[in-house]
């Protein structure tokens, strides 16, 4: 009989099934749900900072027939709020370019909505997310399953820099996204991401947020790292 602590003994001790990992490390902290979210148009995955780390979030876009009403829902805080409203008039300057005809946002209601009302959100970093998000709803085609972006948005298409990147890239990694959309003025951060992410992950670099559409709905491809 192998005596306490053998190697043998250790062995038996120690062995893990897949029907283990769950009650021993706790159910996966993001569900393989992001394909599934954005494959309808007007679905875009954020990338957000939290006190306890990097978080993805979904902001979704819906229009409906109405009279140009712009709704905001998601318990979103005024900072947020003014992303919105500064995305909207970005689509608005835009419309012409984006093959939106007036008369559809003159005679159109839209909702846009963050999940997970119960959780407070604030912040300007996902302007950049809420414009992409406006405008696959309204030209209707979806945004790729396989990308993420953060950044905040002027009023004349730039997207300026960030915080919280490291948490927010790691995030985006363990999500299983692919590609990260990020300001380019927060190159300068590009060294405190760990090596496994900037391995994993090709990292496009905004300069403004017609950038941001090329990649996300897929109508050509922007400079990457």
């Amino acid at each position: 009989m192998p005596r306490s602590g053998s190697p043998r003994a250790a062995r038996r001790g120690v062995a893990i099934g897949p029907d283990d990992l769950v009650p021993s490390l706790g159910s996966p902290r993001f569900e393989a749900e992001v394909a599934q979210r954005v494959s309808e148009p007007g679905v875009a995955t954020g990338l957000a900072w939290t006190p306890v780390g990097g978080d993805i979030l979904f902001i979704e876009a819906s229009v409906t027939p109405g009279k140009g009403k712009l709704t905001l829902t998601g318990q979103l805080g005024d900072v947020m709020k003014e992303s919105a409203q500064a995305a909207m008039s970005l689509v608005k300057a835009k419309q012409k370019a984006l093959g939106i005809e007036g008369s559809v946002l003159e005679n159109s209601d839209i909702h846009v909505h963050v999940p997970a009302g119960a959780t407070p959100k604030d912040g300007p970093s996902a302007g950049v997310t809420m414009f992409v998000a406006l405008a696959s709803a309204l030209v209707n085609r979806p945004i790729r399953a396989d990308i993420a972006m953060t950044g905040e948005i002027s009023l004349r298409g730039l997207v300026m820099p960030v915080g919280g990147i490291k948490e927010k890239v790691l995030a985006a990694m363990h999500a299983g996204i692919k590609t990260v959309m990020l300001p380019a003025r927060n190159r300068r951060d590009f060294e405190d991401i760990p090596e496994e992410a900037r391995q994993q992950l090709q990292f496009i670099w905004l300069e403004n947020v017609d950038q941001a559409l090329d990649v996300a709905l897929g109508t050509s491809v922007a400079a990457a790292a």
